[in-house]
């Protein structure tokens, strides 16, 4: 076999950044279960008109292809259908994975009303699949993990407080780099902009989104483009500029000389999140007017989130209120969520070497090896130690004592043991590998230092 090539967007991490990835998801369910999470998954795959029935493009999404689908259509006996898959005889449906847990959430949300009690506090940490060019914290296949709340009929607009005050709790339980929840309202931007006289706020919404990406010069040319006058694109980019960490913002909004309901709205929703946030975490959310978030299904507040230092790669969690995602005929779920990008995030951070753990195996102890007639008394001890949560393995075979020895160094493991031999005296001793203490010991007694029971976040 040849070696394989890697697949550019699929990451696959080392032992210890895989043990690094699993101590945050520990910490971060922690988190969403003490504000009342509960814990959700669901399938991998959803109908091609679901996805995309809510202002994504399919250029991100994967589709599915049944291997006999398309070889049928390779050999002329049969087509594929665009963008999806024949599926059997009497199942004809096009699938694609889902490119985030948000659509998939609001269905399961509809299939399954009659079984929830609401309001619904749901958190959701699984994989996902986007077609987008690979770069750095960008992946085609990665872990998101979500939190949302939802109720029948309507949502009171604490909770789109309450949002942010749980990512900066879960984040800051962390060793990272510390975080800035940046949000703004929809219903702020878009009363502004009918204020302004603009005809079409959604379009409006979706161009000023780009505006790190082309910057001012071309929201200016896109909002002229779209049907805007030249001091309309001006007016949007002033409000775009505008932000602060108190509801100072609003003085600023209604300095511009707007006026619509939607925007007054907008301005006390916006007012009452940030301040609840600067009562609770002060220097973790700042009203920053220039966050649109381009999904057609936002309809209130939105967040992104920066983390100190790596502001140039954009937010590593986002998301908003949504009223009309999950919703069937007069039964209407709205919501309101977040999504941290888990792989995004670590992939960051394992790149600069910030982020690691204490050592790159869960093994505590080795137990040495005397000789292979000897393998049964070293493995009661494993056991023993194991019953007592001790991560323990033996040594593999029973070299010198200095290669058993250099064995637990190169695994990272901290302590090694000693056996009594059958042909010496003395009972059982343990070693301390990284600073020489040595000490008797006893299989049913014996802990290592709280610190050393398993590798740690630093």
């Amino acid at each position: 076999m040849t070696r394989p090539t890697p697949l550019s967007g699929f990451p696959e991490w080392l032992p210890a950044e895989r043990l690094a990835e699993q101590q945050v998801l520990d910490r971060l369910r922690r988190t969403f279960e003490l504000y009342g999470f509960s814990p959700l998954e669901t399938r991998a795959v959803e109908p091609l008109d679901q996805l995309l029935r809510k202002g994504e493009t399919s250029k991100e999404v994967y589709i599915l292809r049944r291997l006999q689908a398309v070889e049928g259509a390779q050999s002329g006996s049969a087509s594929a259908e665009p963008g999806g898959a024949r599926l059997g005889a009497d199942d004809e449906v096009s699938l694609g994975l889902h490119f985030d847990l948000t659509v998939p959430f609001a269905r399961y949300v509809l299939e399954n009303a009659g079984k929830l009690q609401f309001p619904f506090r749901r958190y959701q940490i699984q994989k996902v699949w986007r077609g987008e060019k690979p770069q750095a914290g960008r992946y085609r296949e990665f872990l998101q993990a979500d939190i949302d709340i939802v109720d029948r009929d309507t949502l009171p607009p604490h909770y789109e407080a309450e949002i942010p005050l749980v990512i900066g709790d879960a984040l800051r339980s962390l060793p990272i780099p510390a975080v800035r929840i940046m949000v703004n309202n929809r219903k702020l931007c878009e009363g502004f902009y009918r204020g302004l006289g603009l005809e079409d706020p959604e379009e409006i919404l979706r161009i000023v989104d780009k505006l790190d990406k082309i910057g001012p010069n071309a929201v200016a040319e896109l909002i002229i483009g779209a049907g805007g006058t030249e001091s309309q694109a001006k007016a949007c980019l002033a409000l775009a500029e505008i932000r602060s960490q108190d509801t100072s913002f609003a003085d600023a909004v209604r300095a511009l000389g707007v006026e619509h309901p939607l925007l007054d709205e907008g301005i006390a929703e916006l007012s009452a999140v940030v301040e609840t946030a600067r009562e609770h975490s002060p220097g973790l959310v700042e009203a920053t007017l220039k966050i649109a978030r381009g999904l057609d299904y936002y309809t209130g507040t939105v967040y992104e989130t920066e983390l100190a230092g790596y502001e140039q790669y954009g937010s590593i969690c986002s998301g908003g209120r949504y009223d009309n995602l999950a919703s069937a005929g007069k039964d209407v779920f709205p919501g309101v969520g977040i999504s941290i990008g888990v792989s995004r995030l670590l992939g960051l951070l394992f790149d600069s070497d910030a982020l690691a753990v204490s050592r790159p195996t869960p093994t505590a102890v080795l137990v040495a090896l005397w000789s292979e007639e000897e393998r049964a008394a070293s493995n009661r001890i494993a056991a023993a130690l194991r019953a007592r949560g001790i991560a323990t393995e033996v040594a593999p075979v029973p070299a010198k004592l200095g290669k058993q020895i250099r064995y637990a160094e190169r695994r990272g493991i901290p302590f090694v043991w000693f056996p009594a031999s059958a042909s010496a005296e003395g009972g059982d001793q343990v070693k301390d590998i990284r600073s020489g203490e040595q000490v008797a010991a006893d299989s049913g007694e014996w802990n290592p230092p709280a610190a050393d029971m398993a590798p740690t976040l630093q």
